[in-house]
């Protein structure tokens, strides 16, 4: 039996689902595997720091080129993995700060408020996280109807801040390898140029019908 990839049924895309919930899982897996097995190199904090950040900017752009690729493909299904994306992007997120506050910092919470304040990196990074949290609240189609489709999106269309700040973040925490952050912003651009774009044809199309 074929499958038309423009139009999947409910089992398809519960299949889907599946897939992508497991595949965004798996970073998570395979970094609990490398603990088991002493396998996390010599410093094991920096480790897990680096990998959970690494994936929950990764996942926050990949959950930001859904909308692009509906529009390039005509996949309408594809919306429906857009808040799981966006969730699991959340997850490691909170990860990554989780092993900043208990593993590198214990709570210190002196230590960490001067690193806050102290340290471009940790300033920016802490400010997307602290972003992030009212998104992914609001996440729900519940949430979504209490605020409204116009305030919902208002909200939700600070994930592209996010994603810069989360850009800058990677970029001033490497300092001399920015081949990763500069891949990352190329990738940015390049979905906020689709944006702007779209937004701009779906304007004109909307000023040429009123004129009809």
């Amino acid at each position: 039996m074929t499958v038309n990839w423009k139009t999947l049924d409910d089992t398809q895309l519960r299949r889907l689902k599946a897939l992508v919930f497991l595949t965004a899982l798996l970073p998570l897996a395979l970094l609990m595997a490398a603990a088991w097995q002493d396998n996390l190199g010599a410093n094991p904090i920096e480790k897990i720091t680096h990998n959970t950040g690494y994936w929950t900017l990764t996942l926050l752009l990949i959950s930001l080129g859904v909308t692009p690729l509906r529009q390039l493909s005509g996949a309408n299904w594809l919306f429906r993995l857009r808040r799981m994306l966006g969730l699991f992007a959340f997850f490691y997120a909170c990860l990554h700060f989780l092993t900043y506050l208990v593993l590198d910092q214990f709570f210190d919470w002196s230590a960490i408020a001067k690193d806050i304040l102290k340290r471009p990196y940790i300033t920016v990074g802490f400010a997307a996280f602290v972003l992030l949290i009212p998104l992914a609240v609001t996440s729900t189609n519940a949430m979504q109807r209490r605020l409204g489709g116009k305030n919902w999106k208002r909200l939700h269309s600070l994930v592209y801040l996010i994603a810069s700040a989360g850009v800058v973040h990677f970029a001033w925490l490497v300092k001399k390898d920015l081949s990763r952050p500069l891949l990352f912003g190329g990738i940015l651009a390049l979905l906020l140029a689709l944006r702007w774009f779209y937004k701009l044809k779906s304007a004109r199309l909307r000023r040429s019908y009123s004129s009809v």
